[in-house]
């Protein structure tokens, strides 16, 4: 049988029948949609960090009291560390010829003012100006504070792009006075827009001179980060060695006991992230499988409901010449047919949820990958070849002398 001829049977047997077509392609839609939404999600979500990783620049890694967790005992351990202080960043400073520049960073969250205006939860970072060389924080208006502001404990403030949209949407912010905390600060720059990323406003954040934050606050009692930038990507893993070294003899470590601080570059958090995706993908795809076979099911439930109804057509065939092999192929290319629309639907639809759930929730983009596209057709075929088979297998053993006088 030629593929035009079956695909004209197929076809319209399918139209005959446009209820249980539909209740087919139903369950079949169904099974492939779940598993469209994870995958693209997730694949979203992967491309999402890898992209604000890519920031970072590949020389550049950080040292921090408490990096990257995989247990609640390693959290309980980790948390008893001593907080890394300013004297780490000097002895790293004098002490580190592979390192090209050091930035300490303390985090805090905090209410900002503008006249009678406020904005709550404001990320507040505390750096110094070898911070922008580091990262890639890019200028849209104004400067990043200078050395001679750290010098000199200047009350000065670089905003992101949400403060400087709430605050002066119709005014230069350059020169206006933000209250932090009790102490007023004076705008001398915006940052360009970043966006949003799993939910969270990227432009919702101010940074101050370290000194002055310090001066101000105190000692943040979760201590610094540190961020640091290699001469080189080449020079990046013997960098880290020299650090490792000055930060043990500083904080005292024993020389057989492990670091009491993490070293994470880009690439090391991408890979924990990474396993982390994996794992959370076959976990919620084993739990979608679940749809997937009742979508199976369906498809042969109602093919084998045609294969009752069309008895006398098969017997018909049957007597007219047509052979076991030509029933089988029949049926069996009726049962991909309405699993490959089911699953074509099912892609799109499944894309089209997660880019809803990514971009209201989340405020991520996502486009459209060849591995999810590949999986949901997949999975639509495998459907139709599992599930079809008995009900194909069983329309070409009937035996035509029955089949005929059917009833």
């Amino acid at each position: 049988m030629i593929f035009g001829a079956l695909f004209k049977i197929a076809f319209d047997a399918l139209r005959a029948n446009k209820l249980r077509s539909s209740l087919t392609l139903l369950g079949v839609m169904i099974g492939v949609t779940s598993v469209m939404t994870i995958i693209s999600a997730l694949e979203g979500m992967a491309q999402a960090v890898e992209d604000d990783l890519s920031r970072l620049g590949p020389s550049t890694f950080f040292v921090q009291r408490i990096g990257m967790v995989r247990s609640h005992e390693e959290l309980l351990k980790k948390i008893k560390r001593k907080p890394i202080n300013s004297e780490a960043v000097k002895m790293i400073e004098n002490g580190c010829d592979l390192v090209d520049k050091i930035s300490p960073l303390a985090f805090n969250k905090a209410t900002i003012k503008y006249k009678d205006e406020k904005i709550r939860s404001v990320l507040v970072r505390a750096t110094e100006a070898s911070y922008i060389d580091i990262v890639d924080l890019e200028v849209a208006q104004g400067r990043f504070q200078s050395y001679e502001d750290d010098l000199y404990r200047k009350q000065v403030i670089f905003i992101g792009d949400f403060v400087r949209e709430t605050f002066f949407s119709n005014v230069d912010p350059i020169g206006k006075i933000i209250k932090l905390g009790a102490n007023s600060y004076t705008v001398i720059g915006v940052a360009k827009k970043i966006g949003s990323a799993f939910g969270d406003n990227q432009d919702n954040f101010v940074v101050v001179p370290f000194s002055s934050y310090s001066k101000q606050f105190g000692p943040t009692r979760r201590g610094l980060n540190l961020v640091i930038k290699a001469n080189s990507v080449e020079d990046l893993p013997d960098a880290m060695d020299q650090v490792r070294v000055v930060l043990r003899a500083q904080r005292h470590v024993p020389f057989n006991e492990e670091d009491d601080f993490d070293m994470l570059t880009a690439d090391s958090i991408l890979e924990v992230l990474n396993s982390f995706t994996k794992i959370l993908r076959f976990g919620l795809i084993g739990i979608s499988s679940i749809s997937v076979v009742v979508g199976g099911i369906v498809v042969m439930n109602i093919m084998m409901v045609a294969v009752s109804e069309r008895t006398r057509e098969i017997g018909i065939r049957k007597s007219l010449g047509a052979k076991r092999k030509h029933i089988l192929v029949q049926f069996l290319f009726e049962s991909l047919l309405l699993t490959f629309i089911g699953g074509f639907i099912g892609v799109i639809v499944g894309f089209i949820i997660a880019k809803a759930l990514l971009v209201s929730n989340l405020g991520m983009e996502i486009t459209p990958s060849i591995l999810a596209i590949s999986i949901g057709f997949g999975i639509s075929t495998t459907i139709g070849l599992v599930f079809g088979i008995y009900p194909a297998m069983k329309a070409a053993r009937l035996d035509p002398i029955k089949a005929l006088s059917y009833e």
